[in-house]
């Protein structure tokens, strides 16, 4: 096995040139740094990162606690976290609390013991309402979710200005009875509501409360409220979904009715997924930039890391309206 002395032997240079090398230290001269790498590339020398974690008492690991590794959208964080991770030469050690706040605990009392370097976390909303008093002891960025306070970094969609194209489309088709179901599980969907209302005020409508569901973001939750909302008193020729398994959910009821899309009603919901263009009409979405968020969140972490001091900076991303045939204009649905 290649030792660090021997790529200090290769290079030229002491042992602690190369250590500093490795560790990115500002202070080498260029020369150096580049005999040290070029050492480095021809031995295939692989640090030793347990014994350098024991050094600095954290693990070259950072922990990535998600809501819900099921849904489509944090499993792309989940790939992206992992990616930018990797090349900077950290493990990930994924958990799932599936918005259960005990579940969470665990797994931050786990990180703990690991000695992770840092987490990223998409909190549930106990852990949001008392995040100031948990006292984690690593660095932490928050995706999808942030705080009201702003006292952690965050990468996250704009949630109002994308809710608010999704509406705004479905109202230049000619929609206007537009039923919505947005999760209930974090501050994501109360901002979808905004941005949904503000376009129906926007075009002269007020929103109907009994055409608004909050309701856990899963498919049997979307198909039971798709299902309520069609045997209601009232009448409704579009659903806008805050999720890809609400959109399924929604999609099940509707076809369980035998009811055309968009003819009968348009169908739109946020977040891209492989089987949005799969199925006859393709699904009109909202998609969020998952990779971006993913690659972001990490890059934060990393920042915070190697500067704990930093203020905290919240980043916040634009979505993108993809357009199909489930929204088609109203007068073309031929009703």
């Amino acid at each position: 096995m290649v030792k660090i002395k021997d790529v200090a032997a290769a290079a030229g240079v002491s042992t602690a040139t190369v250590s500093r090398v490795l560790s990115d230290h500002p202070h080498v001269r260029p020369e150096l740094r580049a005999r040290v790498l070029s050492a480095v590339a021809e031995l295939e020398y692989r640090p030793n990162l347990v014994a350098r974690s024991l050094r600095a008492q954290r693990t070259n690991a950072i922990g990535l606690i998600l809501s819900d590794v099921g849904n489509p959208f944090f499993a792309e964080i989940s790939r992206a976290v992992e990616d930018i991770a990797y090349e900077h030469g950290f493990s990930v050690l994924l958990c799932n609390t599936d918005e259960n706040q005990e579940r969470e605990a665990l797994y931050l009392d786990l990180m703990r013991a690991e000695q992770v370097a840092g987490i990223i976390l998409s909190p549930t909303q106990q852990t949001m309402a008392r995040f100031s008093e948990l006292n984690i002891a690593f660095p932490v960025v928050l995706v999808d979710r942030a705080l009201k306070n702003g006292d952690a970094d965050a990468v996250l969609l704009d949630n109002v200005n994308a809710a608010m194209d999704l509406t705004t489309h479905l109202l230049e088709q000619g929609y206007r009875r537009i039923a919505a179901l947005f999760g209930d599980t974090s501050t994501t969907g109360r901002e979808r509501q905004r941005g949904y209302e503000t376009a129906l005020r926007e075009y002269g409508l007020a929103p109907v409360p009994a055409l608004i569901r909050h309701i856990p973001p899963r498919i049997d939750t979307g198909r039971a409220a798709t299902l309520e909302l069609l045997d209601g008193s009232q009448p409704w020729d579009a659903i806008l979904t805050g999720n890809s398994l609400l959109t399924a959910g929604a999609l099940q009821a509707i076809r369980e009715r035998n009811l055309t899309i968009p003819g009968d009603v348009a169908l739109v919901g946020f977040d891209e997924t492989i089987w949005a263009t799969l199925v006859e009409p393709a699904i009109t979405t909202l998609a969020q930039p998952t990779v971006e968020i993913g690659k972001t969140a990490t890059e934060l972490l990393l920042q915070r890391i190697s500067s704990p001091e930093r203020p905290p900076r919240k980043v916040i991303l634009q979505g993108e309206l993809q357009v199909r045939g489930s929204s088609a204009a109203r007068t073309r649905a031929g009703t």
